[in-house]
């Protein structure tokens, strides 16, 4: 492979990367395990994450629910008493999820905290639960409740401004356009048909301009870069009081690991035709996943794609799904938990998964402030196994993050530098410096490695 580093086009402004600590922590209750977790995502040390994602639950009737696993259910801030069909507020609630959040606040590095739900409080919704409609592909909030809903995710948010928390984004719809609901779930959701989105964003946009917050909406977080996507951006961008608040459109990049065609196409029909706005890849984990948790094949995956996600897609930022996951033990005695860091229910047992070293080779040495750069190097559904990405740092220094699939390959560079350092994931090694000396414009990638250079 030859990388034209001379002539790379800079492409966009990169503003972070993040993931969301939906669930998991919750249950992360021992203070010494959860300050470990926070330098793990956040710290210097760490993966040094700048995005944060809080989810505001829809809490859980004990009385009248259906989702078994408790990872998957949440608790709410706001209080709901069935017999009189009043409510109150307990913000001593959900203390384990909010002290991670101050925690992974505290190492320096969060500049975008995120608040965002999967569904409406349940005493909002037609079933009383937050896992959706008892018919699939049915929204599981009726119309009289929309403003109810918008008043507690606004109480909620105003919650965390008052204790100085420092909430820019606000997204209270989670890929509307999946089933959610009917006669299994699994966890909180709530479908959407497009015109009830659009009325519910509307009104939240409404109440954020009377109430004059300081936040922004983000979403829809559409549950595929193709599912839907089109008719969303549409009907928001038709909309001017949705797109006095909406500050970024965010989508998720599921089903779509081996087909970098998919993403080149969602660049030609959204960030080229929509130059005025900001889009963010908001969830991504390996979806169905076939990556055990020491298969370095996981971070080999996670690698390709944040690349392709970046470079082919154009997102502005790239978050992971959630950061922590439940052990997901199969027949063959292996781990499938599809996070970066896996653990039991309570935390007693945890360790971190392969993949977690695919995200670092980017969030470790690409800050953000970083452009994103052309370098001319693209592969195909049938050529998709040794892919290389290019960024200017701040400081003005470039890195690429190489991911070889394949077998051993030569790397030539075509560039002026005078100094590299080169920087080794594989299946035995993690974030290994193996070269830190002069320039040299040819070196081998080794299979089924990933490598950061960076080049100054």
């Amino acid at each position: 492979m030859i990388i034209d580093l001379k002539n790379a086009k800079k492409l966009q402004t990169l503003k972070g990367w993040g993931t969301s600590a939906c669930w998991w922590s919750q249950y992360c209750a021992d203070e010494k395990t959860a300050k470990e977790i926070a330098e793990l995502l956040y710290g210097d040390n760490g993966l040094h994450l700048n995005i944060y994602r809080y989810n505001v639950g829809g809490g859980t009737d004990e009385n009248n629910y259906r989702v078994k696993d408790p990872w998957r259910r949440t608790e709410s801030f706001m209080l709901y008493d069935r017999e009189t069909e009043e409510t109150s507020w307990d913000f001593s609630r959900d203390k384990n999820a909010v002290n991670m959040m101050r925690l992974c606040l505290e190492t320096g590095n969060v500049d975008t905290l995120i608040l965002f739900a999967n569904s409406p409080h349940y005493s909002q919704t037609s079933t009383g639960q937050a896992s959706g409609s008892l018919l699939m592909h049915t929204c599981n909030i009726p119309k009289s409740n929309y403003k109810k809903f918008v008043d507690y995710f606004l109480t909620v948010t105003q919650h965390f401004l008052d204790e100085g928390f420092p909430v820019k984004y606000i997204s209270p719809i989670n890929e509307p356009q999946w089933k959610w609901g009917g006669s299994y779930v699994w966890q909180e959701g709530c479908h959407y048909e497009t015109e009830e989105m659009i009325e519910i964003y509307h009104l939240f946009a409404e109440e954020i301009i009377k109430r004059n917050m300081p936040v922004k909406l983000y979403g829809p977080e559409s549950g595929s870069m193709t599912e839907n996507t089109k008719e969303y951006l549409e009907a928001m961008l038709a909309d001017e009081t949705i797109m006095q608040v909406l500050d970024i459109f965010a989508y998720h990049s599921y089903h779509h690991d081996d087909s970098p065609e998919v993403r080149c196409e969602f660049k030609k029909d959204f960030i080229e035709k929509y130059p005025q706005l900001r889009f963010d890849m908001s969830e991504w984990c390996e979806l169905p996943n076939k990556s055990h948790t020491k298969n370095f094949k996981g971070a080999l995956i996670t690698a390709r794609v944040i690349g392709q996600d970046i470079i082919y897609a154009g997102a502005e930022s790239w978050t992971s799904w959630v950061a922590v996951n439940g052990f997901a033990i199969h027949e063959d005695g292996f781990d499938y938990s599809d996070a970066t860091i896996t653990s039991n229910p309570d935390f007693s047992d945890w360790y971190i998964a392969k993949r977690y070293w695919g995200f670092a080779h980017y969030s470790k040495y690409i800050p953000v402030g970083s452009k994103a750069l052309d370098i001319g190097c693209y592969a195909t559904s049938d050529n998709n196994a040794l892919n290389a990405f290019g960024f200017e740092t701040p400081s003005g220094e470039t890195v690429l993050v190489i991911v070889n699939e394949k077998e051993r390959t030569e790397i030539k560079l075509n560039g002026d530098f005078s100094e590299m350092k080169i920087i080794r994931s594989s299946q035995n090694e993690e974030l290994n410096e193996i070269y830190n000396g002069q320039f040299k414009n040819s070196f081998v990638s080794d299979e089924n490695s990933i490598i950061t250079v960076i080049l100054k």
